[in-house]
């Protein structure tokens, strides 16, 4: 996708149910596969990430839909922990 349409033009959602999984995830879009496991072993391709609980996320989207489809979740969720992990990635590591 990010050939097709530029990186700049790409951005990554996620869904994760931990701060330390949505991190990795995005760290993996970002910076490349910190495992050195996949495709993305050192690939830095700096897309941004946002989580799906994130505000910029949520005030982008119908609010209806976003109560009936995640909402519950933000009451189980760490969500501080999740912005502040999302957001610690984003400044680290994307370039866009």
């Amino acid at each position: 996708m990010t050939e097709k349409y530029g990186a700049e033009n790409v951005i990554v959602l996620f869904g994760a149910a931990e701060a330390e999984s949505a991190g990795l995830a995005a760290e993996t879009v970002t910076n490349g596969d910190p495992t050195f496991a996949g495709s993305l072993a050192g690939v830095q391709l700096g897309l941004k990430t946002y989580h799906a609980v994130e505000p910029e996320f949520k005030e982008a989207v119908d609010a209806d839909v976003y109560e009936e489809q995640i909402g519950m979740m933000e009451m189980v969720l760490d969500v501080d922990a999740i912005i502040e992990e999302m957001s610690s990635m984003r400044e680290q590591f994307c370039k866009f």
